[in-house]
């Protein structure tokens, strides 16, 4: 779940940004500061800290600091930041607001520093156009992803259910979850997590059917049946006791450590596949990844290989030379590859990601192996989301928990969700 970038404080900083023609590439001062914001865990936090200290080791004279806070807390305090013309110099985006930072301003494009001091050549060049708006460029992605279903194998095998596979239904899925939540094998313990409030699964619901969240100019690409339909799903999974309760779904706060698999009451939960080394850090039980559940046998699956998240460089940086030369360290240089793992995702860059693949551990083979493995349960990147989507994101969670709660008919939801949307987007 994303929360939305506070508009008002974007927009009270905008007239004040700095002007990107006025900015031209700085040259490395002799006492560079360089300063990172990013979201994640404490895990993340540690290797990204453990990539500075490389990097100032080979760079004399230059001092790093970073700060770091939960999905949820990360973009109002970057909104205030920008606005207040206080950001930092290299910036963790994210694809659902790249699009935004960058035609409001408050990202500096990076085209004329390829390939000399950004050299992305053997990148995945779809995973390049994926950084760029309006045909500049503004993130470097930081590694490849997609979504998944978290699964505790050991709670599987405890209630002695098979686990899904690639073919698996939404249908039989359910019966899946029921099945463990009868087992009773650990108090108050529960088939899944409450999805329907979770965007990237509806997203893939909806790529299914030959459907989509947005078109290419920013508008609402589905309609009030789909999504009653989705909620109507998700209400009968309540009733079969398939998944948690809603008092149970309503703690999780969008962390790892929140999570119904983390907290021990589901045994599969949805998150991204470069999420997964996290998870398992955090989780005593062996966990593995699936891909999301078919609406039927036939159905081609919704999945799609995305920038599991990016560096950008502030249009607000007095050293953004210095900027993106740490980035470009940060994505091609072996020693920082191998401290950063496959946490933020499978590298984009050939050469990393053979260096890393060779020093893999068990937990890091498997969302390698799951990206690798979807075949054509994977689809072509949609284009990014259109300003104002991600407050459809906390309008989609609102409106689940409200379902969940018994205080919206499905049928009322899907109609709701949808003009409220459709609202949004028309803000611009």
């Amino acid at each position: 779940m994303t929360l939305s970038v506070s508009r008002r404080n974007f927009m009270a900083g905008g007239a004040t940004l700095l002007s990107l023609a006025a900015l031209g590439p700085s040259a490395f001062a002799q006492d560079a500061r360089l300063r990172l914001i990013w979201w994640g865990s404490q895990p993340r936090a540690d290797r990204t800290n453990k990539v500075s200290d490389l990097y100032k080791a080979k760079h004399a004279g230059t001092s790093i600091t970073g700060e770091f806070l939960g999905w949820s807390d990360y973009w109002p305090r970057l909104a205030t930041q920008v606005a207040g013309r206080n950001a930092p110099d290299v910036i963790q985006m994210d694809y659902r607001y790249i699009v935004e930072y960058a035609r409001r301003g408050a990202l500096a494009p990076l085209d004329s520093y390829m390939p000399s001091k950004l050299n992305l050549d053997d990148f995945d060049p779809a995973q390049i156009e994926g950084g760029k708006v309006d045909g500049k460029f503004y993130g470097v992605s930081l590694g490849a992803n997609s979504a998944a279903t978290v699964l505790n194998t050991t709670a599987f095998e405890e209630a002695g259910v098979d686990l899904p596979t690639k073919s698996t239904t939404w249908e039989e899925f359910g019966k899946i979850g029921a099945e463990i939540t009868k087992a009773g094998k650990r108090k108050g313990f529960f088939g899944f997590a409450d999805g329907s409030g979770n965007e990237p699964l509806l997203e893939n619901y909806l790529r299914q059917r030959g459907k989509a969240l947005y078109t290419a100019d920013s508008k609402i690409a589905f309609g009030p049946e789909e999504v009653s339909e989705w909620f109507d799903m998700w209400s009968k999974f309540r009733e079969a006791g398939a998944c948690v309760t809603p008092d149970i779904q309503a703690l999780y706060k969008d962390t790892i450590d929140t999570s119904p698999v983390t907290i021990g009451k589901a045994a599969a939960d949805y998150a991204h596949s470069n999420q997964f080394v996290g998870y398992q850090a955090t989780n005593k039980d062996k966990l593995t990844l699936s891909n999301y559940m078919l609406i039927t046998k036939e159905s081609k699956g919704g999945h799609y290989r995305k920038p599991s998240m990016f560096f950008s460089v502030s249009a607000q940086s007095k050293v953004v030379d210095q900027a993106v030369d740490y980035v470009n360290f940060f994505v091609k240089d072996p020693d920082a590859a191998l401290v950063l793992d496959v946490e933020r995702g499978i590298p984009e860059s050939k050469a990393m990601r053979d260096i890393v693949a060779t020093k893999l551990d068990a937990s890091g083979k498997i969302p390698l192996e799951y990206v690798g493995g979807l075949g054509d349960l994977a689809g072509p990147l949609p284009p990014p989301p259109p300003s104002g989507a991600g407050e459809g994101q906390v309008v989609l969670r609102t409106i689940s928990e409200q379902v969940a709660f018994g205080q919206l008919t499905p049928a009322d939801a899907g109609k709701q969700l949808v003009d409220e949307i459709t609202r949004l987007l028309a803000r611009g």
